[in-house]
């Protein structure tokens, strides 16, 4: 039986509670909810990348690449996405962010995704993204 490895990258601050920023056991790779944050600065608290949804979502795909990176992993390794929303009037917007990012990263398969609109963020965060991945 593989054993479960926590990922935490240094560009992401320690989770406040008990969890991990990714979980790999064997070839899956779990990629917690990230969000906007700019990377880590020691002493400094987590500062968003931006008030603005593109700003946000570039670097919350960042983040969740920093952790598919730190777990061995890339785009292409990741078989499912959930993007979780805070207003319904960013699906469109999200949309062409989205598509333009991977196409830019160069993947030739989408990975499944699901979108879904979610209250429940710190107040100024607008996107949560998680991440499962396959590798081998």
């Amino acid at each position: 039986m593989s054993e479960k490895t926590a990922i935490t990258p240094d560009t992401h601050t320690a989770p406040p509670a008990k969890f991990s920023h990714g979980v790999r056991k064997g070839n899956i790779l779990q990629v917690a909810g990230q969000v906007g944050f700019l990377p880590h600065v020691e002493g400094q608290a987590p500062t968003p990348a931006g008030p603005t949804l593109r700003e946000q979502t570039l670097q919350t795909l960042e983040n969740v690449r920093s952790v598919l990176v730190a777990g061995d992993a890339g785009w292409d390794d990741v078989v499912m996405i959930r993007v979780y929303l805070t207003d319904t009037g960013h699906f469109a917007e999200m949309n062409e962010i989205y598509n333009a990012y991977f196409e830019e990263q160069g993947i030739k398969e989408a990975p499944a995704a699901r979108t879904t609109v979610y209250v429940g963020l710190p107040a100024g965060l607008l996107i949560e993204i998680d991440a499962l991945a396959v590798l081998g």
